[in-house]
């Protein structure tokens, strides 16, 4: 049995697959405590996973509503860049609060988000930890695109000189989360990191992309581990939602998740796009907009605030969505094929991988202003069969790997760690 601490970045698409795996974790016999703002407080209790408060001056209650909204109202690059500036804050707090929580919990080692940087505490007070990704890992393989551009991966010369250029560029942007950093880690007498890659685990980096979703490349990093989905159907919350409204026609599920979730215009095009196709639109606005504010929308969809969302992929023909990682994964679990219109940070590169493995088609926001281009894509999915096959490969693949089991086995592995109950190993 050993104590874990773990470091995640505030935002639903961390939360809520940190919180499955020390579920998961926790039925090994293990504890895990979630160093947190207050805001992801109730979600981590919630989720019946122990909580530890940091950065109270910093975040106060509604901080991460406010955070989120703006986020919401930019996209692109600009995207990136407001994200760039959010990490470097929850840096800035962590490497401040960070070691005196980590002592008073008394916890063996640390899972570290890579959004967070969490690991130089580790580094700081001597424990091992190991890192997890909630989006394409960090790392530093030129034959595949930096995790948050939307290119096609490719062997030739002029593809992995793409990527170092695309890998330097992503070094420049974050590089005031670097000098943060950096200037902490000198105080403590640790070597500066360079790269990004430099601030992840020696011990293991685990993905919570399943392998075959990820760009087929011989010899990957060592330490780096794909597994599949971390999804705890009983931790989500229940929702109500209207069933008795589906009509039985095939059901095109949409929604841009809870973070980039503010844009009126992007939503209207759904339903304009949608309207006239054999098909019924569930719309859910991951509570960024009240569906009063959008009337009377084209073709009559359902919109709801909040959906029952494992609920209703298990009925969908196709999915509309940002592209955030838990979404995608979620949908081709069950075999649906996707629509993805990257808004930015991390999408771009899941929606160009969802496009390699055929499993959907790629509208870049800048397009999304010509509805019959949605239109033709989201007809595309439903009506050609390809797409749900490959969707249906995909599924079968994720099927294969317990994502939580063989999380929490390189966990325990990579830490020295037993379970309690060999049963739940």
């Amino acid at each position: 049995m050993a104590k874990l601490g773990a470091f995640c970045f505030p935002g639903t698409g961390h939360i809520n697959p940190m919180t499955a795996l020390a579920r998961r974790l926790e039925q090994r016999g293990h504890q895990v405590v979630i160093f947190g703002i207050a805001d992801t407080e109730a979600r981590v209790r919630d989720a019946g996973v122990a909580f530890h408060l940091i950065g109270a001056e910093d975040y106060p209650p509604g901080t991460l509503q406010k955070l989120d909204q703006r986020l919401g109202e930019l996209k692109g690059m600009a995207t990136f860049r407001f994200t760039v500036e959010r990490v470097k804050n929850t840096a800035r707090m962590i490497l401040r609060d960070g070691p005196a929580a980590v002592q008073q919990e008394d916890v063996d080692a640390l899972l570290v988000d890579e959004a967070d940087m969490g690991g130089s505490v580790a580094e700081h007070l001597g424990l091992p930890f190991v890192s997890i990704a909630f989006f394409p890992p960090l790392i530093a393989d030129d034959r595949i695109p930096p995790f948050c551009f939307g290119w096609s991966a490719g062997q030739g010369a002029l593809s992995r000189l793409r990527n170092r250029m695309g890998i330097r560029l992503l070094s420049r942007f974050a590089a005031p989360i670097f000098s943060l950093v950096n200037e902490q880690r000198r105080a403590w007498g640790l070597k500066p990191l360079i790269r990004s890659t430099d601030a992840l685990s020696p011990l293991a980096q685990i993905a919570q992309l399943p392998e075959a979703l990820e760009f087929p490349v011989e010899r990957r990093a060592a330490g780096l581990h794909y597994t599949g989905p971390f999804v705890e159907a009983r931790q989500r919350p229940p929702i109500e939602f209207p069933w008795e409204r589906m009509d039985g026609r095939p059901l095109v599920y949409a929604s841009l998740g809870t973070m980039q979730n503010g844009s009126e215009a992007i939503f209207r095009t759904m339903a304009e796009a949608c309207e006239g196709l054999d098909a019924q639109l569930v719309i859910s606005l991951g509570g960024g907009l009240d569906p009063a504010r959008l009337g009377a929308l084209a073709g009559d969809p359902v919109v709801v605030s909040y959906a029952p969302q494992l609920e209703i992929l298990k009925r969908a023909a196709a999915v509309i969505t940002h592209a955030g990682l838990n979404t995608v994964l979620e949908s081709l679990a069950e075999g649906v094929p996707i629509v993805a219109l990257p808004l930015g940070n991390d999408q771009p590169g899941v929606a160009a991988r969802v496009a390699a493995c055929g499993a959907g088609l790629v509208i870049a926001r800048r397009k999304l202003n010509f509805k019959r281009r949605l239109r033709a894509a989201v007809r595309a999915v439903l009506e050609d069969a390809s797409y749900r096959d490959a969707a249906r490969r995909m599924q079968a693949a994720i099927r294969q790997v317990d994502g939580l089991e063989r999380a929490a086995d390189i966990v325990e592995q990579a830490l020295g760690i037993r379970a309690v109950n060999p049963e739940a190993a």
